[in-house]
Protein backbone atom coordinates (compact mmCIF):
# COMPACT_ATOMS: atom_id res chain seq x y z
CA UNK A 1 0.00 0.00 0.00
CA UNK A 2 2.70 2.47 1.05
CA UNK A 3 4.26 1.83 -2.53
CA UNK A 4 1.03 2.65 -4.27
CA UNK A 5 1.14 5.80 -2.71
CA UNK A 6 4.58 6.35 -3.45
CA UNK A 7 4.19 6.15 -6.58
CA UNK A 8 1.02 7.87 -6.60
CA UNK A 9 2.61 10.53 -4.91
CA UNK A 10 5.74 10.87 -7.70
CA UNK A 11 2.86 10.46 -10.76
CA UNK A 12 1.24 13.76 -9.47
CA UNK A 13 4.54 15.71 -9.05
CA UNK A 14 5.41 14.25 -12.53
CA UNK A 15 1.99 15.99 -13.80
CA UNK A 16 2.74 19.56 -11.89
CA UNK A 17 6.16 19.51 -13.09
CA UNK A 18 5.22 19.39 -16.33
CA UNK A 19 2.24 21.48 -16.50
CA UNK A 20 4.37 24.03 -14.85
CA UNK A 21 7.16 23.82 -18.08
CA UNK A 22 4.47 24.14 -20.18
CA UNK A 23 3.36 27.42 -19.00
CA UNK A 24 7.12 28.74 -19.00
CA UNK A 25 7.63 27.37 -22.23
CA UNK A 26 4.98 29.33 -23.22
CA UNK A 27 5.89 32.15 -21.68
CA UNK A 28 9.27 31.42 -23.93
CA UNK A 29 7.52 31.35 -26.80
CA UNK A 30 6.17 35.13 -26.57
CA UNK A 31 9.65 36.43 -25.62
CA UNK A 32 11.15 35.20 -28.52
CA UNK A 33 8.53 36.56 -30.97
CA UNK A 34 8.96 40.04 -29.04
CA UNK A 35 12.71 40.03 -29.53
CA UNK A 36 11.94 40.47 -33.10
CA UNK A 37 14.18 39.78 -35.92
CA UNK A 38 17.45 38.09 -34.31
CA UNK A 39 18.63 34.73 -35.93
CA UNK A 40 17.53 31.71 -34.15
CA UNK A 41 20.65 30.66 -33.17
CA UNK A 42 21.44 34.28 -30.83
CA UNK A 43 18.20 33.44 -29.37
CA UNK A 44 18.69 30.35 -28.74
CA UNK A 45 22.06 31.42 -27.08
CA UNK A 46 20.49 33.70 -24.73
CA UNK A 47 18.11 31.09 -23.87
CA UNK A 48 20.22 28.66 -22.77
CA UNK A 49 23.03 31.29 -21.10
CA UNK A 50 20.39 32.14 -18.18
CA UNK A 51 19.37 28.30 -17.64
CA UNK A 52 23.69 27.68 -17.45
CA UNK A 53 24.35 30.42 -14.71
CA UNK A 54 20.86 28.97 -12.49
CA UNK A 55 22.36 25.40 -13.36
CA UNK A 56 25.83 26.41 -12.04
CA UNK A 57 24.54 28.05 -8.86
CA UNK A 58 22.13 24.75 -7.66
CA UNK A 59 25.17 22.70 -8.50
CA UNK A 60 27.18 24.54 -6.28
CA UNK A 61 24.49 24.35 -3.56
CA UNK A 62 24.49 21.41 -4.04
CA UNK A 63 25.88 19.01 -1.05
CA UNK A 64 26.24 15.98 -3.42
CA UNK A 65 28.06 17.97 -6.05
CA UNK A 66 31.31 15.82 -5.56
CA UNK A 67 29.57 12.82 -5.28
CA UNK A 68 28.32 12.92 -8.85
CA UNK A 69 29.92 9.70 -10.69
CA UNK A 70 28.33 9.19 -14.64
CA UNK A 71 29.15 6.10 -16.10
CA UNK A 72 30.03 5.85 -19.79
CA UNK A 73 26.89 4.61 -20.83
CA UNK A 74 25.15 7.52 -19.54
CA UNK A 75 27.71 10.25 -21.10
CA UNK A 76 26.27 9.02 -24.42
CA UNK A 77 22.88 9.59 -23.57
CA UNK A 78 23.82 12.72 -21.89
CA UNK A 79 25.75 14.05 -25.40
CA UNK A 80 22.38 12.68 -27.20
CA UNK A 81 20.18 14.59 -25.15
CA UNK A 82 22.01 17.68 -25.43
CA UNK A 83 22.30 17.28 -29.46
CA UNK A 84 18.88 16.91 -30.31
CA UNK A 85 17.64 18.91 -27.74
CA UNK A 86 19.89 22.11 -29.23
CA UNK A 87 18.24 21.33 -32.93
CA UNK A 88 15.40 20.92 -31.43
CA UNK A 89 15.21 24.72 -29.87
CA UNK A 90 16.32 26.39 -32.84
CA UNK A 91 14.16 24.70 -35.42
CA UNK A 92 11.58 25.73 -33.00
CA UNK A 93 12.84 29.09 -32.58
CA UNK A 94 13.05 29.29 -36.45
CA UNK A 95 9.50 28.17 -36.74
CA UNK A 96 8.47 31.05 -34.20
CA UNK A 97 9.56 33.47 -36.22
CA UNK A 98 8.57 32.63 -39.27
CA UNK A 99 4.57 31.86 -38.20
CA UNK A 100 1.89 32.26 -36.11
CA UNK A 101 3.08 31.66 -32.25
CA UNK A 102 0.13 29.75 -31.71
CA UNK A 103 1.03 27.27 -34.90
CA UNK A 104 4.51 26.84 -34.32
CA UNK A 105 3.89 25.73 -30.74
CA UNK A 106 1.05 23.38 -31.65
CA UNK A 107 3.87 21.82 -34.24
CA UNK A 108 6.43 21.83 -31.43
CA UNK A 109 3.97 19.73 -28.96
CA UNK A 110 4.40 16.98 -31.18
CA UNK A 111 6.72 16.20 -29.14
CA UNK A 112 4.68 13.91 -26.56
CA UNK A 113 3.87 11.71 -29.61
CA UNK A 114 7.56 11.15 -30.22
CA UNK A 115 8.27 10.62 -26.94
CA UNK A 116 6.16 7.70 -26.53
CA UNK A 117 7.20 6.12 -29.40
CA UNK A 118 10.99 6.81 -28.57
CA UNK A 119 10.45 5.41 -25.13
CA UNK A 120 9.00 2.45 -26.74
CA UNK A 121 12.23 1.74 -28.53
CA UNK A 122 14.91 3.26 -25.97
CA UNK A 123 13.78 2.85 -22.84
CA UNK A 124 11.18 -0.47 -23.37
CA UNK A 125 8.43 1.06 -21.45
CA UNK A 126 5.30 -1.04 -22.20
CA UNK A 127 2.63 1.28 -23.92
CA UNK A 128 -1.23 0.51 -23.15
CA UNK A 129 -3.37 0.74 -25.95
CA UNK A 130 -5.67 3.40 -24.20
CA UNK A 131 -2.47 5.49 -23.70
CA UNK A 132 -2.14 5.61 -27.42
CA UNK A 133 -6.02 6.20 -28.19
CA UNK A 134 -5.30 8.84 -25.70
CA UNK A 135 -2.25 10.54 -27.45
CA UNK A 136 -3.88 10.25 -30.41
CA UNK A 137 -7.12 12.14 -29.85
CA UNK A 138 -4.83 14.88 -28.39
CA UNK A 139 -2.61 14.03 -31.84
CA UNK A 140 -6.53 15.27 -33.34
CA UNK A 141 -7.04 18.53 -31.53
CA UNK A 142 -3.82 19.59 -32.36
CA UNK A 143 -4.73 19.22 -35.64
CA UNK A 144 -7.36 21.13 -35.72
CA UNK A 145 -5.41 24.15 -34.78
CA UNK A 146 -3.04 23.80 -37.20
CA UNK A 147 -6.05 23.08 -40.26
CA UNK A 148 -7.68 27.06 -40.72
CA UNK A 149 -4.23 28.32 -40.92
CA UNK A 150 -2.35 25.33 -42.79
CA UNK A 151 -2.59 26.43 -46.62
CA UNK A 152 -1.07 29.66 -44.99
CA UNK A 153 2.34 27.46 -43.39
CA UNK A 154 5.12 27.56 -45.81
CA UNK A 155 7.14 24.37 -46.12
CA UNK A 156 10.43 25.65 -44.29
CA UNK A 157 8.64 26.38 -41.65
CA UNK A 158 6.17 23.79 -40.90
CA UNK A 159 9.34 21.23 -41.59
CA UNK A 160 11.70 23.03 -38.81
CA UNK A 161 8.50 23.19 -36.75
CA UNK A 162 7.60 19.41 -36.95
CA UNK A 163 11.59 18.65 -36.75
CA UNK A 164 11.72 20.57 -33.62
CA UNK A 165 9.53 18.61 -31.78
CA UNK A 166 10.46 15.17 -32.80
CA UNK A 167 14.31 16.57 -31.64
CA UNK A 168 12.45 17.67 -28.86
CA UNK A 169 10.96 14.37 -27.98
CA UNK A 170 14.16 12.56 -28.64
CA UNK A 171 15.74 14.97 -26.25
CA UNK A 172 13.06 14.26 -23.01
CA UNK A 173 13.03 10.73 -23.99
CA UNK A 174 17.05 10.92 -22.58
CA UNK A 175 15.82 12.65 -19.65
CA UNK A 176 13.93 10.21 -18.64
CA UNK A 177 16.67 7.44 -18.99
CA UNK A 178 19.17 9.67 -17.20
CA UNK A 179 17.02 10.38 -14.60
CA UNK A 180 15.88 6.56 -13.95
CA UNK A 181 20.02 6.23 -13.46
CA UNK A 182 20.59 8.46 -10.89
CA UNK A 183 21.95 11.41 -12.99
CA UNK A 184 20.61 14.96 -11.21
CA UNK A 185 18.70 16.79 -13.47
CA UNK A 186 20.99 20.04 -12.21
CA UNK A 187 23.66 18.04 -14.12
CA UNK A 188 21.45 17.48 -17.16
CA UNK A 189 20.56 21.05 -17.43
CA UNK A 190 23.77 22.34 -16.97
CA UNK A 191 25.34 20.33 -19.46
CA UNK A 192 22.51 20.61 -21.81
CA UNK A 193 23.07 24.53 -21.35
CA UNK A 194 26.69 24.66 -21.90
CA UNK A 195 26.94 22.88 -24.72
CA UNK A 196 23.94 24.86 -26.83
CA UNK A 197 25.93 28.16 -25.47
CA UNK A 198 28.95 26.86 -26.98
CA UNK A 199 27.81 25.46 -30.28
CA UNK A 200 25.61 28.66 -31.18
CA UNK A 201 28.75 31.16 -30.59
CA UNK A 202 30.65 29.98 -34.31
CA UNK A 203 26.95 30.83 -35.81
CA UNK A 204 27.05 34.14 -33.82
CA UNK A 205 30.85 34.98 -34.79
CA UNK A 206 29.92 34.62 -38.38
CA UNK A 207 26.81 36.74 -38.48
CA UNK A 208 25.84 38.11 -34.94
CA UNK A 209 23.52 40.87 -34.61
CA UNK A 210 23.36 43.64 -32.02
CA UNK A 211 20.24 43.47 -30.23
CA UNK A 212 18.77 47.12 -28.73
CA UNK A 213 17.90 47.49 -25.44
CA UNK A 214 14.37 46.60 -25.74
CA UNK A 215 15.57 42.75 -27.52
CA UNK A 216 17.79 42.22 -24.89
CA UNK A 217 15.24 42.76 -21.90
CA UNK A 218 13.21 40.00 -24.21
CA UNK A 219 15.94 37.78 -24.25
CA UNK A 220 16.91 37.72 -20.92
CA UNK A 221 13.03 36.94 -20.25
CA UNK A 222 12.90 34.06 -22.96
CA UNK A 223 16.20 32.50 -20.75
CA UNK A 224 14.59 33.20 -17.10
CA UNK A 225 11.17 31.74 -18.72
CA UNK A 226 13.08 29.07 -20.95
CA UNK A 227 14.82 28.07 -17.45
CA UNK A 228 11.85 27.31 -15.64
CA UNK A 229 11.04 24.94 -18.26
CA UNK A 230 13.70 23.44 -18.55
CA UNK A 231 14.32 21.95 -14.48
CA UNK A 232 10.39 21.55 -14.59
CA UNK A 233 10.20 19.57 -17.67
CA UNK A 234 13.27 17.56 -16.09
CA UNK A 235 11.89 17.11 -13.07
CA UNK A 236 8.83 15.75 -14.57
CA UNK A 237 10.39 12.81 -16.38
CA UNK A 238 12.61 11.61 -13.44
CA UNK A 239 9.78 11.54 -11.62
CA UNK A 240 7.40 9.39 -13.64
CA UNK A 241 7.58 7.82 -17.12
CA UNK A 242 6.88 9.28 -20.17
CA UNK A 243 3.40 7.61 -21.58
CA UNK A 244 1.93 8.58 -18.16
CA UNK A 245 2.65 12.44 -18.17
CA UNK A 246 3.66 13.52 -21.29
CA UNK A 247 0.44 14.25 -22.57
CA UNK A 248 -0.13 17.06 -20.36
CA UNK A 249 2.45 18.80 -22.25
CA UNK A 250 -0.34 20.00 -24.35
CA UNK A 251 -1.44 22.29 -22.17
CA UNK A 252 1.42 24.59 -23.78
CA UNK A 253 -0.95 25.01 -26.69
CA UNK A 254 -3.54 26.55 -24.14
CA UNK A 255 -1.42 28.54 -22.51
CA UNK A 256 0.32 29.95 -25.63
CA UNK A 257 -2.91 30.76 -26.84
CA UNK A 258 -4.34 32.66 -24.11
CA UNK A 259 -0.83 34.60 -23.99
CA UNK A 260 -1.05 35.33 -27.94
CA UNK A 261 -4.26 36.87 -27.66
CA UNK A 262 -3.97 39.00 -24.60
CA UNK A 263 -0.41 40.11 -25.78
CA UNK A 264 -0.26 39.75 -29.94
CA UNK A 265 -3.67 40.19 -30.25
CA UNK A 266 -4.18 37.19 -31.81
CA UNK A 267 -7.37 36.02 -31.82
CA UNK A 268 -7.86 32.27 -32.14
CA UNK A 269 -10.94 31.09 -34.63
CA UNK A 270 -13.49 28.12 -33.96
CA UNK A 271 -11.45 25.89 -34.86
CA UNK A 272 -9.08 26.26 -32.75
CA UNK A 273 -11.20 26.14 -29.72
CA UNK A 274 -12.47 22.66 -30.76
CA UNK A 275 -8.86 21.83 -30.77
CA UNK A 276 -8.15 23.16 -26.97
CA UNK A 277 -11.77 21.12 -25.54
CA UNK A 278 -10.15 17.87 -27.55
CA UNK A 279 -6.50 17.92 -26.19
CA UNK A 280 -7.84 19.33 -22.59
CA UNK A 281 -10.43 16.28 -22.62
CA UNK A 282 -7.51 13.70 -23.92
CA UNK A 283 -5.51 15.36 -20.88
CA UNK A 284 -8.56 14.61 -18.27
CA UNK A 285 -8.82 11.18 -19.71
CA UNK A 286 -5.55 10.20 -19.31
CA UNK A 287 -4.97 11.19 -15.69
CA UNK A 288 -8.28 9.61 -14.36
CA UNK A 289 -7.11 6.32 -16.08
CA UNK A 290 -3.83 6.44 -14.59
CA UNK A 291 -5.62 7.51 -11.23
CA UNK A 292 -7.54 4.62 -11.54
CA UNK A 293 -4.62 2.41 -12.36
Amino acid sequence: MKTLEYNSQKKLKGIFFIILSAFCFACMSIFVRLSGNLPAYEKSFFRNLIAFFIAVILMIKSKNTIKIKIKKQDWIDIMARAIFGCIGIVCNFYAIDHMLVADASALNKLSPFFVIIFSFFILKEKVKLKQIFFVIIAFIGMLFILKPGFAEISLLPALAGISGGMCAGLAYTFVRKLGSHGVPGAFIVLFFSAFSCISMIPMMIAGFHVASREQIVMLLGAGVAAAGGQFSITAAYTYAPAREISIYDYFQIIFITILSYFILDEVPDAYSFIGYLIILFASLAMFFYNKRK
